[in-house]
């Protein structure tokens, strides 16, 4: 299914033209479920029982709904503190959820361990040829619904899949047009990485926005996207709590990986024309939601 593209408030962006890809109106409420399907689907085509992977929500609720799909188990390792509100999805779509002392990268080498004990497939988010293809899908739909080339396209960076199949697409219809990532700057792995053209060790992932909290580097996306990135930018805890609460007063209700598009845009002012804001997600806690939209000053600048 196409998801909508849309022109932005006037108030949420004055004198710009900016639109939004609203990957946020699928029914899991995020644009995991792209690359999910087609992956899980291949396991079950090899004979998988289960699927093992690790999240932070988003993948893992696509990867626990394409399993339902495909009538094998989800068994999803999440970091301790994940959002709770993508919690009670993986719940909800019977995954098997295992939580995991550290971050998300912890998480993953749980996960990796336990499925080659059990002789399971483990779904890497990021590291599969398939997902790549997947996300070349909104670059397509895009061509689609535009009625003119975009001066750029602006897309949050977790481990950098999304960017580096929809960067991809862009590339091939618009090739004047601006391939921009976005990163958490207490999560910058992705960005050091791509500007490096290697992966680098990652410090720290620690930032609001949970689908982009990512400390280390996916090598073959950081590959990827040294062909389907143009920029790279990163944006602080409190510019994202900022656009989370600019997007709430447009009544576009998102986590803070989906704000992290306009939270960049100031950044862009050399960058004439139409530019498209990828939002990928709604799936976001209560509490956080209220004190970014009330409070954004408490976060870090």
């Amino acid at each position: 299914m196409a998801t909508p593209l849309e022109r932005a408030p006037d108030d949420l962006v004055p004198s710009r033209d900016v639109w939004l890809k609203r990957e946020d109106q699928h029914e899991l409420g995020a644009f995991k479920w792209r690359a999910a399907l087609p992956v899980v689907e291949e396991y079950a085509r090899g004979g998988a029982p289960a699927v093992v992977t690790a999240s932070t929500g988003n993948h893992g609720v696509a990867t626990a709904w394409a399993c339902g799909q495909a009538n094998v188990r989800a068994i999803v390792y999440a970091p301790e503190g994940a959002s709770a509100a993508k919690v009670e999805l993986l719940r909800r779509m019977a995954a098997e959820v295992r939580f995991v002392d550290g971050d998300l990268d912890d998480a993953k080498e749980r996960a990796r361990a336990d499925a080659g004990l059990w002789g399971l497939p483990f779904f890497e988010d990021g590291a599969e040829p398939l997902q790549y293809r997947a996300y070349e899908a909104i670059g397509d739909e895009l061509a689609e619904q535009l009625t003119s080339a975009p001066g750029a396209v602006v897309v949050p960076v977790g481990n950098g899949a999304l960017l580096a199949g929809l960067g991809r697409a862009i590339g091939r219809h618009f090739p004047a047009a601006v391939r921009v990532g976005v990163v958490a700057k207490e999560a910058p792995v992705m960005a050091d990485s791509w500007e490096a053209g290697r992966p680098v060790a990652g410090q720290a992932s620690n930032t609001i926005a949970d689908g982009l909290a990512v400390r280390v580097a996916i090598p073959a996306a950081v590959e990827a996207l040294r062909a389907a990135a143009d920029r790279m930018l990163r944006v602080s805890e409190r510019e994202l709590a900022e656009a989370i609460g600019d997007l709430a007063r447009a009544g576009i209700r998102v986590e803070a990986g989906a704000a992290a598009p306009l939270a960049a845009l100031r950044q862009l002012h050399d960058v004439s024309g139409r530019i498209v804001l990828l939002i990928s997600g709604r799936n976001v806690d209560e509490e956080l939601w209220q004190r970014a939209v009330s409070d954004p000053s408490s976060f870090p600048a």
